[in-house]
């Protein structure tokens, strides 16, 4: 190696330190700029795991809080984490659905959206997208804010072959994965929404064994807590009672800089730096922006926004006042109860051994040997229990509802109104689902941002044929082929609904039943409209009676995408009516436009209706 080679070498790696330690500073002022709000977070997690005996010190650390007499009881009466449990199996009933509609009525439109929904129904069911949203709408409610990061895995798929050293190349996929907010480091606390960060380091501790298989760096690695790495080297601890997760061994942070497009970086930055070594730098790898432009791989959901704050806040911040109010009321009261049923018992200075007397007490049976002479040893007066306990308990009680905005009759199952009517009833548990109206809101406009953000990755990646299989009407299996020139998230709407819970079909079904809504022109069911039925009801077909409507649709759309090409005959066994309808679907859609699939589709009718009459 010559010398201006070593000096360009030299240069070069200068170059990738002082990115490697701007990162690193940046990291580091970040993380002291919100270090209340960790240890808030952190605070939470406490408090609904049972642990209330602790408070933040006014150096920003969280500590035990003593008790003032070492016979004070301090048993936690926790409210908070059944809270959290309702108002989770409550957000789990109204999950938004990854639905799409075409902008319009054109045959084109049409196959996007139905290829769309596919496509979001099979990397939901691939990637359990359910477990991830319950994950993330779990940090949320705990801490307020969670995050999704949609990312491309080059390594799933299907196998399409090897490459030159032999090792297996695979078509990729999506992947989509629930973060905390200890993980995502805004540059802005104060932006109020995710358009309005320029760059968010993704921050996470990570076995150095992982990091020298995925960037060929060998690191030394340290001691880091999985949850919070930088808080100590010992990992995040509990307040009183030791850790609350194993700390990692041998791990290093590994901290990716996510910067959108500026003038300099017209593609956006990606830098990824674990200790002090910069691993990876280049553009935003993925096209992810409405427009297809580069931008952050990740989506926010928040349980209460704040206003002027990138992170939400929970109700879990809200009841910590009132779990500690209610904490002290019980553990007075059983004080006091304790007080009434063992006594305090008042002797005379040397009259009895009072070391044994506070040993044993006074049980059943005891003799008592004092000092002739001397007073005999008696129980003073403690009173009775006043009844501002129970008058504060049921007042603290009450503002539990009131803050966590669940009534009892969604967290106890009690219905103090005394409402008897189904109706009555519905409506109260529908009140409990508008309090929580901002969470609902917020998880749904998240779930349909990681939608699109899933489309726009197949978009940008899937550009060979791709198959995907799907489970058609009647339980039928269908093939879909497509690649990313098919694919538009721009061209279909996401429609803002909700998955049903298969309660909620059946009930829809016997209304429209009852209703009389399913029956045809004449006044009754039709065979394929009652297998549907029985179907949706767990049912299934009944043998030799199972509607096939959908397979002649099927095959007439089929034969729509032929007849641009080629003459197609119908045939004797086609139900021609369904044929006709979908055909012409076809031709007010759009295909009237080519002159020459014009005239084949209408040839095409026409054989239709010679061969049905």
């Amino acid at each position: 190696m010559d010398k201006n080679e070593r000096q360009k070498r030299e240069r070069e790696e200068a170059r990738k330190r002082a990115v490697a330690a701007d990162v690193k500073a940046d990291f580091l002022a970040r993380q002291s700029a919100r270090k209340l709000l960790e240890r808030g977070w952190e605070l939470n997690m406490n408090f609904v795991s049972g642990n209330q005996y602790c408070d933040i010190s006014p150096a920003g650390e969280l500590e035990e809080v003593d008790r003032e007499f070492y016979w004070q009881s301090r048993r936690c009466f926790n409210h908070i984490a059944p809270t959290i449990d309702t108002r989770l199996a409550s957000l789990s009933k109204v999950r938004p659905s990854l639905e799409v509609r075409a902008f319009s009525d054109s045959e084109d439109d049409m196959k996007t959206a139905r290829l769309c929904s596919n496509i979001l129904r099979a990397v939901k069911s691939r990637v359990d997208l359910d477990k991830v949203i319950d994950r993330a709408t779990q940090w949320a409610e705990v801490c307020g804010t969670a995050f999704y990061k949609i990312v491309w895995n080059f390594g799933d798929g299907n196998v399409i072959g090897t490459d030159e050293n032999g090792h297996t190349v695979r078509e990729g996929d999506v992947n989509v994965v629930a973060l905390s907010p200890f993980e995502i480091y805004p540059d802005a606390l104060t932006a109020e929404d995710m358009d309005e960060v320029k760059s968010i380091i993704h921050a996470k501790a990570v076995p150095v064994r992982e990091i020298e298989e995925k960037f060929g760096v060998k690191l030394a690695g340290r001691t880091l807590s999985p949850l919070a790495p930088f808080a100590s080297a010992g990992g995040w601890r509990r307040a009183t009672q030791g850790e609350i997760r194993p700390s990692l061994e041998n791990a290093e942070i590994l901290m990716e800089r996510h910067t959108r497009p500026t003038e300099e970086f017209p593609e956006g930055r990606l830098e990824i730096v674990a200790g002090d070594t910069l691993l990876y730098e280049g553009p935003l790898p993925y096209k992810n922006g409405d427009r297809g432009e580069r931008t952050l791989p990740f989506v926010r959901q928040t349980s209460i926004p704040l206003a002027g704050s990138f992170f939400g806040t929970s109700v879990v911040d809200r009841m910590i006042p009132l779990q500690r109010a209610y904490n002290a009321v019980r553990n007075r009261k059983h004080e006091f109860l304790n007080r009434l049923s063992m006594g305090v018992i008042a002797v005379e200075d040397g009259s009895v051994d009072a070391e044994e007397l506070a040993e044993d007490g006074l049980y059943p049976g005891k003799v008592l040997v004092y000092r002739q002479g001397a007073e005999k040893p008696s129980f003073l007066d403690v009173g009775t229990l006043p009844g501002e306990f129970a008058e504060e308990e049921e007042r603290i009680s009450g503002e539990f509802i009131l803050v966590s905005g669940m009534s009892e009759i969604s967290r106890n199952s009690a219905n103090p109104t005394h409402v008897m009517s189904a109706v009555g009833l519905q409506l109260l548990l529908d009140q409990d689902t508008n309090r929580m109206r901002m969470s609902v809101e917020s998880m749904g406009r998240a779930v349909r941002e990681t939608g699109k953000q899933i489309l726009h990755l197949y978009k940008q990646f899937a550009s060979a044929k791709r198959v995907l299989r799907m489970t058609g009407t009647g339980g039928d299996a269908e093939l879909f082929y497509f690649s990313s020139s098919d694919i538009s998230a721009d061209d279909v709407q996401f429609v803002s609904g909700y998955d049903k819970t298969p309660e909620q079909v059946k009930e829809e079904i016997l209304d429209l039943l009852s209703l009389g809504l399913l029956k045809d022109e004449k006044g009754e069911i039709s065979d394929g409209t009652r297998n549907r039925v029985l179907e949706a009801l767990g049912y299934g077909s009944f043998q030799n009676a199972r509607d096939i409507s959908h397979l002649h649709i099927a095959k007439a759309e089929r034969e729509n995408t032929e007849l641009a090409s080629c003459e197609i005959d119908a045939e004797p066994y086609d139900d021609h009516a369904l044929h006709i309808v979908e055909h012409t679907r076809f031709l007010l859609s759009g295909g009237e436009k080519d002159e020459a699939t014009k005239a084949r589709v209408l040839r095409h009718l026409e054989s239709h209706r010679r061969k049905g009459e």
